[in-house]
């Protein structure tokens, strides 16, 4: 049986994963061209770099979650064998797509914290040409947001039927001749 605190923990990870992606989408940095007093020069003047953090601590969490299902599952391959059948093919399947929208989530919300992190230092001196103020573009922490659903709905699914084809057939099917598989020696003393 699934463990409900796994499940239960697993999910407030990723929804607060969720939430700093949302967040970090939100506040993104942007910047305008600024002229200097004597206005010999332009430089690029950014505004708030809090959605670094977010996505910083989204990514964190993310990991922390992902961190927690595969301690709880011994990461599929570590551990007890599964019994086969359709829910380890399932189990099989789940952590592939876990891992993959995984990283995927997690490259969006480094690249996007990096990116935020980013800013341009050089000046131009014509005001005719203006510096490129680059910004995170709209969209990498959505795409992380996103990423991070599906990786915290794929990661509960994965653990649910990993755990129950673990724990499939303990203790259902009887061992031949009674309850011990050794020979007993008790009644020949």
């Amino acid at each position: 049986m699934a463990s409900v605190l796994v499940l239960v923990l697993v999910f407030l990870l990723d929804l607060i994963a969720f939430g700093l992606a949302v967040a970090a989408e939100q506040r993104r940095s942007t910047a305008v061209v600024v002229p200097d007093s004597e206005k010999n020069y332009t430089y690029c003047v950014y505004d708030s770099d809090i959605a670094t953090g977010y996505g910083a601590g989204a990514l964190l969490f993310l990991l922390l979650s992902q961190i927690v299902v595969m301690g709880a599952s011994k990461c599929f391959c570590c551990g007890r064998s599964l019994r086969p059948g359709g829910s380890r093919a399932c189990a099989l399947i789940l952590f592939l797509f876990c891992w993959l929208t995984f990283i995927i989530a997690e490259a969006c919300l480094l690249a996007g914290a990096v990116r935020n992190a980013y800013h341009t230092r050089y000046r131009t001196l014509f005001v005719d040409n203006p510096p490129s103020c680059e910004t995170v573009r709209k969209g990498v922490f959505a795409a992380g947001a996103a990423f991070v659903l599906f990786t915290a709905i794929l990661s509960e699914f994965y653990y649910v039927t990993y755990s129950k084809s673990r724990d499939s057939g303990a203790g259902s099917v009887p061992p031949p001749y009674g309850k011990d598989s050794g020979i007993g020696m008790s009644p020949y003393s």
